[in-house]
């Protein structure tokens, strides 16, 4: 017997687009009214279920997590809407959780891919240039499309932040993604490592504290996006006044991209930069904050739509996930009040529904 779920509020297909009259039968979308009557009625306004471009399951401060962290960690995040995540490096085989039906949906990366000593320990695989290509060739092959660069960090000779690698040995390593068909994302602080990046033919670029005017028409004419983690870089602060006795320069550097992290988030907004967003969840910030994130994006400065764009319909699109369309599957969350016009409506979620199952 199909599991039959009736939506009785609006339903908001993209951010133009509203519906009236959708139902789930056997975990898939429909506008097309069942013949018998549902098995639960849910109000509320509709949105597809939201994406965390930039999480880590599977991750802990010191590295990989057992699988019962794991679960609790997807778990947190189911029960704040996310229910697309995009993880951004594991050093956790997580390749159970896409068995579970009950979890949000997971696009794997694999391993972060650092410079020796040049990263959090633990985290990812630690090499040399001259070792990056073939190391992003194995990552392209055992992750769903994905590769995690971990473009700058801290050089302790220079007392400041630095490119991991080469800008040629990136080049040929990205190129190498590519030919194993997938795409690459850099963590990137720095000014200059966007450029690098760029140079490189990157598909993503993370955190992006260094964004400056000059690289927004390359990131618009590159369609490169953005994910800027906000709620992970108000944390630089902390950062640099632990640093500050040893490393001054690296220090100032910190709190001035911090200062800047609102500023350049409008900037890439009104140049048409495409922007999603990502918790950073799994280290120093917890599963399930995903409407923290959204928020940031907005007292930053982005309208809502941008905002749910963010978080919902593009990311999904970008991810190559389904949203809210006829047979698509139903994984929606429901606001109680219009997220369109207030944007803090999706910190208390009404309802969420998973595979066509209701998880609240």
């Amino acid at each position: 017997m199909p599991t039959i779920i009736e939506f009785t509020g609006p339903v908001l297909v993209s951010g133009d687009e509203e519906r009236h009259g959708m139902w789930s039968v056997d975990g898939k979308l429909t506008f097309v009214p069942p013949t018998k009557a549902p098995d639960r009625v849910l109000d509320g306004w509709v949105l597809p279920g939201f994406v965390d471009a930039h999480c880590h399951i599977g991750l802990g401060e010191g590295g990989a997590v057992d699988q019962q962290t794991t679960l609790a960690q997807a778990r947190a995040d189911l029960d704040a809407g996310t229910l697309l995540i995009r993880d951004a490096g594991s050093p956790s085989d997580t390749r159970w959780v896409q068995q579970r039906t009950d979890l949000p949906r997971l696009i794997r990366a694999g391993r972060h891919i650092a410079r020796s000593r040049r990263y959090l320990r633990g985290l990812g695989h630690e090499i040399e240039p001259e070792e990056l290509v073939e190391t992003v060739r194995k990552e392209a092959r055992d992750g769903d499309g994905w590769v995690k660069l971990v473009g700058d960090w801290i050089d302790r000779g220079a007392g400041d932040l630095a490119a991991s690698f080469p800008a040629k040995t990136v080049k040929d390593a990205i190129s190498a993604a590519h030919d194993e068909g997938a795409r690459v994302t850099a963590h990137c602080f720095a000014e200059d490592t966007i450029d690098d990046m760029l140079d490189a033919g990157i598909d993503c670029i993370e955190h992006a504290t260094g964004l400056l005017p000059r690289h927004l028409p390359r990131l618009v004419e590159q369609s490169v996006p953005i994910v800027p983690t906000l709620i992970n870089i108000a944390t630089f602060p902390g950062i640099a006044s632990q640093a500050a006795p040893k490393f001054p320069d690296y220090a100032d550097h910190m709190v001035r991209l911090w200062e800047r992290r609102r500023e350049r988030v409008v900037e890439a907004f009104e140049a048409g930069v495409s922007i999603y967003a990502g918790t950073d969840a799994g280290s120093v910030i917890k599963h399930g904050r995903i409407a923290d994130e959204m928020k940031e994006l907005h007292d930053a400065g982005l309208p809502p739509l941008a905002v749910l764009d963010a978080a919902a319909w593009r990311a999904r699109e970008w991810l190559g996930a389904e949203g809210i369309s006829e047979g698509a599957p139903a994984d929606v969350v429901l606001c109680s009040k219009d997220p369109r016009l207030e944007v803090e409506t999706v910190s208390s979620l009404r309802h969420i529904v998973l595979r066509g199952s209701v998880v609240r």
